[in-house]
């Protein structure tokens, strides 16, 4: 599996648009910090969290802050069994998306909304990206999140939208560990490298065509 990234080789210059986990040697990676050992609510700023994992999450997170009511989205991964992923080491471990939102101008069921209009949730990742690091997962923290989620899946499945079923993984959620430095807000601090350019920005654009009730 590739790595996204540039590689130099003397007197010229190759530029190799791959997957979301090709080689990024020339950036210095951080700490991976726990974000959330148990499903946190922002009492005092009257905010909450959702963690949603669809593909690279340069993606994931430019869409979900491209959406009124998200004070924030945070790169991560969540959904494996080992402690402390890195972007090398990712383990069984999703690339996950938190995303930080106020209830009041944007619900729930609208950010599954968004989730299920901005990827093919029939597929074991998004294009370029396939493999278990990339799989679609929506984490449920509660029984009221969990029904709401079921609904949703169990109706796209009957309407006859896709010709194949939804695979999407409902999963209690866990643990989210908060990717390096340099992933976030990647897409908008990097508008010119080529994945962004080829993958990240065209699905950002069709997510903003398909939805613009739900943007800033």
């Amino acid at each position: 599996m590739y790595r996204k990234g540039v590689f130099f080789i003397p007197l010229t210059i190759v530029v190799f648009v791959g997957s979301c986990q090709n080689t990024m040697e020339n950036v210095k990676q951080t700490t991976n910090e726990e974000v959330n050992a148990v499903p946190t609510v922002y009492e005092e700023k009257d905010l909450d969290t959702a963690y949603f994992a669809s593909g690279c999450f340069w993606c994931v997170e430019a869409i979900y802050e491209s959406i009124k009511g998200v004070q924030e989205a945070v790169s991560g991964y969540s959904g494996g069994k080992e402690k402390n992923p890195t972007y090398q080491s990712v383990g069984t471990h999703a690339e996950t998306v938190q995303v930080i939102y106020n209830p009041s101008i944007v619900r729930f069921n609208q950010l599954l909304n968004a989730y299920y209009g901005s990827q093919d949730p029939t597929t074991f990742g998004q294009e370029p990206d396939f493999g278990e690091h990339y799989r679609s997962i929506i984490f449920y923290q509660n029984q009221e999140e969990k029904m709401l989620i079921d609904h949703y899946k169990d109706s796209l499945n009957s309407s006859g939208k896709y010709s194949k079923p939804v695979i999407t993984e409902v999963k209690e959620f866990d643990k989210f560990w908060k990717a390096e430095d340099y992933h976030q807000n990647y897409e908008r601090l990097h508008p010119d490298q080529p994945y962004v350019r080829s993958v990240s920005r065209p699905r950002l654009e069709r997510f903003k065509q398909a939805f613009p009730e739900l943007l800033k």
